[in-house]
């Protein structure tokens, strides 16, 4: 009622014209709510002045204040750089891009190291299976002693004491052995120091077959006059296959080896060239790879104690063996010392010897001979006679060629020798087990020897 009574006041008041223009609208508000809304015309003003009031001016300062943070935005601004909206993505992909990749080598990386993992755990695996093996193992019964049999006629059969397959057998095998060694009484067949000419070449005894591809060739060794930490039983091994060799892996005896478990492993400070490396008196003799260089490397201090060059000694492939791997230079022990084995230019191939001074590796004395150094498969030296093998592939080939550097006399000789497996890329001696080891396509081989009394010159 009240509000009808305003309205008519309203009209009242209100000039003829402004009735006419008189409006009234009825909207929902936000809340839902009916709101009516009525609008009268001003009577004296016909048009609102320019200014508004707070509220436009407002208005205008909360626009101008959006205008300046659209401008920063979009570069627009006085001072910022402009980034085209195509270099930033392109920026951004580029980073996304180097993310992706660091989380794939991060991944391989993380892979690689999962397998190392589980093959270090097979192995301890392996090896705690085996301990409790021999944990469980009744220790064998004492035999009484078998009374000493008569001489036997082929001494091939011998084996010398420190040869760890006899040292780890069963007990029945060790039942045998007693069996069948054999101490001969001097017969005159050598001299007193254990010397004498080569006899004969047992069949090879196979020790382990390589791994992997790296292992095609190699060298591996005993160490006849071995010094502290290491001791004689404890085996060397290089791999030579591949253009940086370094790995030295050490094994605590021969049934170590066989199985292949590694007890030490050492990088060696520069790489090795061919399969002459040799072991003496606590350190590891090799030759530098592409060069004429000889190395000693002390396997006590883990560091190079001595290096010198063979003078005029042809290297990386100029005068090899006949089955190649630049074994040009090749290093080997006999009961006398340390030599090397090799050619130069002035003896256009012909096989050089050269007794070396095992501490500072210089050339104490050398001899030529007139065996061509490509046309034999290896060579070896017993007693400071050096004997060379005519071939690598044949499975049944001969020891050829000796020649005696204390009369600097040579012959041929035809003993024979197997290549079991048909790739012979390496045979040393060794004067203390008096047996020669080889490496045979991808197998590490022993020969036992027979030296019998040297002959008359």
């Amino acid at each position: 009622m009240l509000f009808l009574v305003v309205l008519c006041v309203c009209g009242l008041l209100m000039q003829g014209e402004a009735q006419d223009r008189a409006a009234m609208w009825r909207n929902n508000d936000r809340s839902g709510r009916c709101q009516y809304t009525f609008t009268v015309p001003s009577p004296s003003e016909t048009t609102c002045p320019q200014n508004a009031g707070p509220e436009v001016e407002g208005l205008k300062a909360r626009l101008s204040l959006l205008e300046v943070l659209v401008a920063r935005l979009s570069g627009g601004e006085t001072g910022t750089p402009q980034v085209s909206p195509s270099k930033t993505q392109n920026d951004l992909q580029d980073s996304l891009n180097r993310a992706m990749g660091e989380r794939t080598l991060l991944r391989a990386e993380k892979e690689r190291l999962e397998r190392e993992l589980e093959g270090l755990q097979r192995r301890v695996e392996e090896m705690r299976r085996e301990t409790e093996r021999l944990r469980n193992k009744p220790c064998p019964a004492q035999t009484p002693a078998v009374p000493p049999s008569p001489p036997l006629q082929d001494s091939s059969l011998r084996r010398p004491a420190g040869d760890s397959a006899w040292q780890y057998g069963a007990s029945d095998f060790q039942e045998v052995k007693a069996e069948v060694t054999e101490v001969p009484a001097p017969d005159g067949t050598e001299d007193g120091t254990g010397c004498g000419d080569l006899v004969s070449v047992a069949d090879p005894v196979t020790h382990r077959k390589a791994d992997n591809i790296a292992g095609k060739y190699g060298v591996w060794m005993q160490d006849p006059e071995a010094v502290s930490p290491y001791g004689p039983n404890m085996v060397w091994r290089i791999d030579t296959v591949g253009s940086e060799v370094r790995q030295l892996f050490g094994y605590d005896d021969m049934e170590q080896l066989s199985r292949g478990f590694p007890s030490k492993v050492l990088l060696l400070p520069d790489s090795v060239e061919g399969t002459g490396a040799t072991m003496f008196r606590g350190s590891l003799y090799y030759q530098r790879r592409r060069s004429r260089t000889l190395i000693r490397y002390d396997l006590s201090s883990e560091s190079i104690a001595a290096r010198r060059e063979l003078p005029h000694a042809g290297y990386h492939g100029q005068f090899p063996y006949s089955w190649g791997g630049y074994t040009d230079i090749d290093l080997a022990v006999d009961e006398s010392g340390l030599w090397a084995i090799y050619s130069t230019s002035k003896a256009r191939g012909a096989i050089v010897i050269a007794q070396l001074d095992p501490h500072n590796l210089e050339v104490r004395k050398t001899w030529e001979t007139n065996i061509r150094k490509n046309s034999v498969a290896n060579a070896f030296i017993i007693c400071g006679k050096l004997y060379t093998v005519a071939s690598y592939t044949s499975p049944d080939t001969t020891v050829n060629h000796m020649y005696d550097t204390a009369t600097s006399q040579g012959r041929a000789v035809a003993i024979p020798f197997k290549n079991k497996y048909r790739y012979n890329s390496m045979i040393d001696y060794n004067p203390v087990q008096k047996k020669l080891m080889a490496w045979d396509n991808f197998h590490i081989v022993s020969y036992n020897v027979r030296l019998g009394r040297t002959q008359a010159k």
